[in-house]
């Protein structure tokens, strides 16, 4: 099984030139020790807590007959396994031993006694000349100012990861610049330009981060300009303050953590199903969760500043105003849309409603007075924040459009070309819609071959405003260049400039998975667009 379930872009010029390699220090050997006890711990007490379950079953399924009997077997079984541990001595595992010579034989071994050198030169057990492979895995690992990151959270025979694409342009070039290991599963991706973490220099500094969401309830923060890294530079939520915490043997018994449990105004207790950066104010990152809140974080502190409870059920997404900074927009699988001024204290908020479950919500960047909502029967809705219903059910959307036979998975706004709308779908169609003012006009019909699609985003910089990254079920990501087909440049030909000749249409992606086996029309390999079928369709303007 191989599928990208969210994908972000990274602007040009974002990320480090030459990315460095994952350095263990001191401080950063102790930041990681404490998380990975705290994991093992974790995964201790589950495993007890599996065995008792597990007991409890057997016993409890005994008739009344075979009580005593059974209860006697269980109790010998119980035992001689209890002996055959005992040589094993797993109640002081997580204790530290001091061998003869002093030293301390943890899980990271003596690595506090090693010497570090800041070259090969100074080293005096190095006597080979190098021979310039550090110069060539440099080079290698280089990202010019013309290039794009595209970050993908990806499930790979059941593997949960990030990959980091480079996107050359000018090369018509995609590929995998490094990975990011996760815990779990990762719902939602959102790019940061604020340094987080260990060694920040200060709320003024640029960096280059991403918060990912996972089926775990803890935000995980990476700094994508560090390759190999073995952990993340934050976690918000109920891991990072138990890692803060060195709980004594006693402590550690009592202290299991919650992934699932009443909400709370700390952190969330479920998935983390949709986040959201704060442009204009870089330290704050709103979150949304299957809990049914909506947190706010302080990305300076790393604390949650504030909690909100405005939904009743499942919160998939969330978006903030792009000029009203402190105004949010969420959308709800209680089948209501909530725009929130994040400041006032009064629970009352205007609501919408739609017809089902809420897909994905978004602000017009062009006129911020409009916003987008999709839903689970394909539906598109546009509305006027200014016609604010009496309740839910009287909302009066500025129109609706029946874009899909299936749920709209994913949808964005092109930030650069107002009007330019797509939609992707589990009936794994991409569409591109011109919208004007008499309505959204389909423009473009598309089998891209990546399965259910569940991410298209357009790139942020204007040089590359035509650029549409999709993927989906299939595990393989594309980059279209909208602005070589034919039925755009024709739509907006207004913003596409003149061409020199006949213009090729251009998809670029990496080698596909080959893990699904449907037969379907797509891109072949190498990014060749397959001829025949139902691959695509484009509607001329008129």
């Amino acid at each position: 099984m191989s599928m990208i379930t969210a994908s972000t872009w990274v602007p040009r010029g974002a990320a480090a030139t030459f990315p460095t390699k994952y350095d263990v220090d001191e401080k950063e050997l102790a930041r990681i020790s404490r998380l990975a006890k705290l994991q093992l711990q974790d995964a201790k007490d589950d495993l007890g807590e599996a065995q008792n379950g597990s007991s409890g079953v057997v016993e409890g399924s005994s008739s009344s007959d075979e009580a005593g009997e059974d209860d006697v077997k269980m109790t010998r079984s119980n035992g001689d396994a209890d002996d055959d541990l005992k040589e094993y001595n797993l109640d002081d595992y997580d204790d530290d031993k001091v061998a003869e010579d002093g030293e301390t034989m943890s899980m990271f071994g003596n690595a506090r006694s090693l010497a570090y050198h800041q070259s090969n030169t100074e080293d005096p057990y190095m006597t080979m000349e190098g021979n310039g492979e550090d110069d060539e895995e440099r080079e290698d690992l280089q990202v010019l100012a013309t290039d794009n990151m595209v970050v993908a959270a990806k499930v790979e025979d059941e593997v949960p990861h990030l990959e980091i694409y480079v996107y050359e342009d000018e090369a018509d070039n995609l590929y995998v610049h490094h990975d990011i290991m996760l815990p779990a599963i990762p719902l939602c991706v959102e790019w940061l330009d604020l340094p987080v973490g260990k060694d920040v220099a200060g709320a003024s500094s640029k960096g280059n981060y991403v918060a990912v969401g996972t089926f775990d309830p803890d935000i995980e923060i990476w700094d994508l300009d560090t390759v190999d890294s073995m952990y993340p530079n934050a976690i918000l939520g109920q891991g990072e303050e138990e890692a803060k915490v060195k709980p004594s043997t006693e402590q550690k018994k009592k202290k299991k953590r919650k992934k699932l449990g009443k909400a709370n105004d700390d952190f969330h207790v479920d998935a983390v199903l949709s986040l959201a950066a704060n442009r204009q104010h870089r330290n704050l990152l709103a979150s949304a969760s299957a809990d049914k809140t909506v947190k706010l974080w302080d990305l300076t502190t790393q604390q949650c500043a504030k909690s909100y409870s405005y939904h009743t059920d499942k919160i998939c997404s969330i978006a903030w105003h792009p000029q009203e900074t402190t105004v949010l927009l969420s959308g709800s699988y209680d089948r209501t849309l909530v725009v929130a001024d994040l400041r006032a204290t009064d629970p009352k908020v205007p609501r919408w409603g739609v017809e089902s479950d809420v897909e994905t919500v978004a602000w017009d960047p062009h006129d911020t007075r409009y916003f987008y909502v999709t839903t689970e029967n394909g539906m598109v809705h546009h509305h006027d924040i200014r016609n604010t219903p009496s309740s839910p059910e009287a909302s009066k959307p500025v129109w609706t459009l029946q874009a899909h036979g299936e749920s709209v998975s994913s949808f964005d706004v092109n930030p650069n070309v107002p009007g330019f709308l797509v939609t992707g779908s589990t009936d794994k169609e991409v569409k591109l819609w011109n919208v004007q003012s008499t309505g959204p006009c389909m423009v473009v019909s598309r089998n891209l071959g990546v399965g259910k699609v569940f991410t298209t985003r357009f790139a942020p910089d204007p040089a590359v405003g035509f650029r549409l990254a999709v993927a989906g079920s299939k595990g393989s990501m594309q980059i279209w260049d909208t602005s070589t087909n034919a039925a755009i440049r024709n739509a907006f030909a207004n913003k596409v400039g003149p061409a020199a000749g006949e213009v090729k249409e251009r998809l670029v992606g990496v080698d596909e998975d080959s893990s699904d086996s449907e037969d379907e029309g797509g891109v072949e390999p190498g990014g060749a667009i397959a001829e025949g079928g139902d691959g695509w369709n484009s509607v001329e303007e008129r």
